[in-house]
């Protein structure tokens, strides 16, 4: 998978924008009330995020933020007290994140479009490098790891929040329902054009339905949406090994969620959520 791909993916795709409905096409490019709009929704649906935060005590720390999005936790990195550079690969975040901080009249060090893989950062920059939901996006994440140990103090953090291997989202929705639910609808994907059915039953007549169905290739596809080009899972196990350079000192895991199952807000997030959080120190 080429780094070209994802960038072409997420610069068209920003993470985020279809769920409000667009900020060109549903709020006519009115990037104040956006912003309100997307905030709310986002805490409202990932509500254990501000309490993660806080946990990290960030006052006064330089923090390199690693893939921006919306810029929601650029935010509240700032507003925690974090001295905040951010990092992404698309034009289309960075854009909309300074829009962001000039909106909200907020302070910072830098924003940079640019890859993980080669980060514009002296050595021992940073005291805490944070990311959510973007590094099991990289391909090549141990040449990202070995980047973020470069620019990380030996005493730093890394922060980042994984797609879980262990939960109800890819054990269950992603390598049983979903793929069950495809093989259901094939027989009738000539009356099927549109929705995430409609998407998925494309990519597997392009593709050839085993192919498609094989779990190395239909996971890239149920994590952001049948477009998606490529993510990962992982558990303690793949943390340790894609991230050599680090050690791990904590984890947790939130975000109960498995669509088409409605088991959001339901309890459990704790051993079998989609959010699998990390905190890493330098080895």
């Amino acid at each position: 998978m080429e780094e070209a791909t994802i960038q072409e993916f997420w610069q068209s795709h920003p993470c985020g924008d279809e769920l409000m409905g667009g900020l060109a096409t549903a709020y006519k490019g009115d990037y104040l009330a956006f912003f309100d709009a997307y905030d709310t929704a986002r805490y409202q649906l990932e509500s254990h995020i501000p309490a993660c935060l806080d946990a990290l005590a960030l006052d006064g720390k330089k923090v390199l933020e690693i893939g921006l999005g919306q810029g929601a936790e650029s935010e509240q990195l700032i507003r925690r007290g974090a001295h905040w550079t951010g990092l992404d690969l698309t034009a289309e975040s960075v854009a909309r994140v300074t829009t962001r901080m000039a909106i909200r009249q907020l302070p910072y060090d830098a924003i940079w479009q640019g890859s993980a893989t080669n980060i514009p950062a002296a050595d021992a920059t940073f005291d805490l490098v944070f990311s959510h939901g973007v590094l099991h996006h990289i391909p090549d994440i141990v040449k990202a790891q070995e980047e973020i140990h470069r620019v990380l103090r030996p005493d730093g953090l890394l922060v980042a929040m994984l797609y879980a291997r262990r939960s109800l989202n890819y054990e269950v929705s992603i390598r049983l329902l979903r793929r069950s639910m495809l093989l259901a609808a094939w027989p009738l994907r000539r009356h099927v054009d549109s929705g995430l059915l409609g998407a998925h039953l494309r990519n597997a007549e392009r593709e050839g339905l085993l192919n498609y169905l094989r779990m190395d290739r239909f996971l890239h596809a149920n994590t952001d949406g049948p477009a998606s080009p490529f993510a990962r899972v992982y558990d303690l196990a793949d943390v340790a090994r894609d991230f050599p350079s680090f050690r791990l000192l904590r984890s947790h895991q939130h975000f109960m969620h498995a669509p088409p199952l409605p088991v959001h807000g339901l309890p459990g997030g704790s051993r079998l959520g989609w959010h699998l959080w990390v905190e890493l120190t330098p080895r």
